[in-house]
This record gives structure tokens, C-alpha cells and sequence, in this order.
């Protein structure tokens, strides 16, 4: 074997895996970003006050390790969902916490499952572990298909809710019933349930197999600090302490969080300003234009566009798609699955970024339709 070649002593399996592709963020402005779900407001004021009280005059207290088991953090999170902090991790993100729970659940013939569409980085996930996945795809009704999660022979289950890309939102009552029917780990993905209607915490105590995940990086508008969090029976904690790096999130990012959990009014300000912007697009585009949008209970929105010669399907969303990047637009198309190929996800943005977004595509519905 060449030793010019050091990519061939790969795995076989990682030399086949294809990477998770994050939404294009640009590096020069101009541009009107509503691709990857970020917070359109800054996080409060008390965040980046902490952040620089950690760093302290003269960033002496960044030579040191910080707290491994992110205690603090813990105990605030446990006290705000009311549960023990035994029953906490933190996470340099949630995706953090997603290999985690791939490391901790995964291998070989032990599979897992997740829907389709759902959260693309959980087929990669499973991939780099080498085991084996059991998709279900869903259809444009959205009801949860139990009875095909409770036969699908996987070991642990990840169920994005609000789901991702169409921000549909699943019940209590609908999770509850997947909970007793699944006999595995069934993980409720929450990274935007600060925006739905209800959330998934209060079936942990009912529920030893249930692990909720939450994230920093919406509600909080804090994506570029990188902290998520499990809330789970304290015997799944214990295993994901055992498999995590042990200083997986930095004394700034653990500071930050710690701030954002200190100024609750403020996000709940944030929170409603976005939900009452999403209601406004999502109403106008599905009665005005006549466009199917699936009812969001996220901060963004799924919507099949009807071109000017009221065509739909995946050409006529990548059409709006590559016009609206043409104007420095970013929205996400995802052609890879049939359920969402014809849509667009926007990212609910600021009242001027909308009004961008709309006039844009007001300008393509006017523009002569492609072939």
C-alpha cells in the first residue's frame, strides 16, 4: 500500500459515507439568510455580559479545563424542567448528544430508526457507527406511524418533533402511544419546541425509554456557541457520561447558556415576535397564493410553491430556489426526498427579511416561467 495514499487505510465503510451537508453560509453580507433556521434577534444582553466576565480581563481563566460535567448548567436545567439533575447531559450541541446516543445504542445488527423526512444527519450518524438503519417514511398527512416504528426492529429511535423540514409538530397523546408501542430508546429530537404547541418533557417521568433533546441554537439565537442538553432516566445519562469527550463544551459556551437560562422574559418575547411572523407568511402564502404550506409549529416554514402557470413539484421549487439565490436569498430545497422535493423551507426571519423574501418572490411569479 502507497504510503502517498494514507486515505486508502480508511474503514471500508467510512471511505463510503457521504459527509452531512449544513445549509451554505456565506462569508461576505449582503446576503438574506433564512436557510438554516438561526435566530433572526441577538441573544440577550446578559450573554454576552458573562461571556466576558469568564474571559475576564486578561483571558487568564482560559487556561483552564472547564467544569467536565457542566454542573452548574445542570442543575438550572434540571430545576427548569423539573426533573433531577441526574437526569441531565449537556452537549456541544445537540448533534453532540446525537453521536452519543449513536455510540451508546448502535453497532452492527443493532439498528435505528428514524423517519423520512427527518434531520439528515442521522443517517450519517448511523453510518459512521456502521450499523444498520431502519427508515419510515412518512406521507403528507404527517401521523406518526406507530405501529411501523414499533415493527421496525431498530434499537433506538430518532423522531424529530417539531419535524424537520416541514415543522409539523406531534402530539403528546401521539408520542405517549409510540412510547408504549416501541420497544427501544425513543428519542424526541426537540430542537424547536420552544415554538410548538406542546413538548415531550413532561412523559420522561412515565417513561424510562424517552430521551428528549434540546438545543441552545433556535430560541436562544446562540447556534454559534454550540450547546445542547438530554433530559432522560438517569441510567441513559450515565451511559452517555461514559461515552462523551470529557470537556465536550468550553467554559464560555457553559457561561453563555447559564446567562440565556437567567432571562427568560426576554426570550419569550423573541419566541412570540417569530411565532407571530411565521403565522402571518405561512396564512399569506397558503390563502393569497394559494400555496399548500404545512402547518409549522418551528420558527421556520414548509411551502410548495405554484409557479406563474400554476405548476408545482421538485423543478418549480428548485426554479424559486435558484431565483431567489440569483437575488441573495438563501432558502433550502431538499430534492432528495419525494415528500419535500417540491417544497422550500424558510427560515422565519426579521419584518424586513420577510418583506424581502416576499417581494422576491412576488418577482418570480412575475419573471417568464422556465420551460
Amino acid at each position: 500500500m502507497s504510503a502517498a495514499d494514507p486515505g486508502r487505510l480508511a474503514l471500508a465503510h467510512v471511505a463510503k459515507l457521504r459527509a452531512y451537508t449544513p445549509g451554505l453560509q456565506p462569508s461576505e453580507p449582503g446576503w438574506v439568510k433564512l436557510n438554516t433556521n438561526e435566530c433572526p434577534y441577538p441573544p440577550s444582553p446578559r450573554v454576552a455580559q458573562a461571556v466576558l466576565a469568564e474571559v475576564g480581563t486578561d483571558g487568564s481563566a482560559l487556561r483552564l479545563y472547564p467544569d467536565p460535567m457542566s454542573r452548574a448548567l445542570r442543575v438550572a436545567l434540571a430545576k427548569l424542567h423539573g426533573v433531577d439533575a441526574a437526569q441531565v447531559c449537556i452537549g456541544n450541541g445537540s448533534d453532540d448528544l446525537l453521536n452519543l446516543l449513536v455510540r451508546c445504542f448502535c453497532g452492527g445488527a443493532s439498528a435505528a430508526g428514524f423517519t423520512l423526512p427527518s434531520y439528515s444527519l442521522y443517517p450519517v450518524l448511523v453510518g459512521i457507527q456502521n450499523a444498520g438503519a431502519a427508515p419510515i417514511a412518512l406521507d403528507r398527512s404527517m401521523r406518526l406511524p406507530v405501529e411501523k416504528m414499533a415493527g421496525c426492529g431498530a434499537r433506538i429511535f430518532f423522531l424529530t418533533s417539531p419535524n424537520a423540514p416541514t415543522g409539523v409538530g406531534f402530539a403528546n397523546a401521539e408520542i405517549a402511544g409510540a412510547l408504549r408501542a416501541f420497544d427501544g430508546i425513543l428519542v424526541v429530537d426537540e430542537a424547536y419546541a420552544p415554538f410548538a404547541r406542546e413538548n415531550a418533557a413532561g412523559l420522561l417521568a412515565g417513561h424510562p425509554n424517552l430521551v428528549v433533546l434540546r438545543t441552545f441554537s433556535k430560541a436562544y439565537a446562540l447556534a454559534g456557541i454550540r450547546v445542547g442538553y438530554a433530559l432522560a432516566d438517569p441510567g441513559v445519562i450515565a451511559l452517555l457520561d461514559r461515552v462523551r469527550d470529557s470537556y465536550n463544551v468550553s467554559r464560555l459556551s457553559q457561561a453563555a447558556a447559564l446567562a440565556a437560562l437567567s432571562d427568560p422574559g426576554y426570550y419569550a418575547g423573541i419566541i412570540d415576535k417569530i411565532k407571530g411572523t411565521r403565522d402571518f407568511y405561512a396564512s399569506s402564502w397558503s390563502t393569497s397564493r394559494g400555496w399548500f404550506t404545512f402547518p409549522s409549529q418551528s420558527n421556520f416554514i414548509c411551502t410548495e410553491p405554484v409557479d406563474s402557470l400554476g405548476r408545482t413539484g421538485p423543478a418549480v421549487a428548485k426554479a424559486a430556489c435558484d431565483f431567489l439565490y440569483s437575488r441573495r436569498v438563501l432558502v433550502r430545497h431538499f430534492p432528495s426526498d419525494a415528500l419535500t422535493a417540491s417544497f422550500l423551507r424558510i427560515t422565519v426571519g426579521s419584518d424586513d427579511e420577510m418583506l424581502v423574501l416576499d417581494e422576491t418572490l412576488d418577482a418570480w411569479l412575475k419573471a417568464p416561467p422556465s420551460a
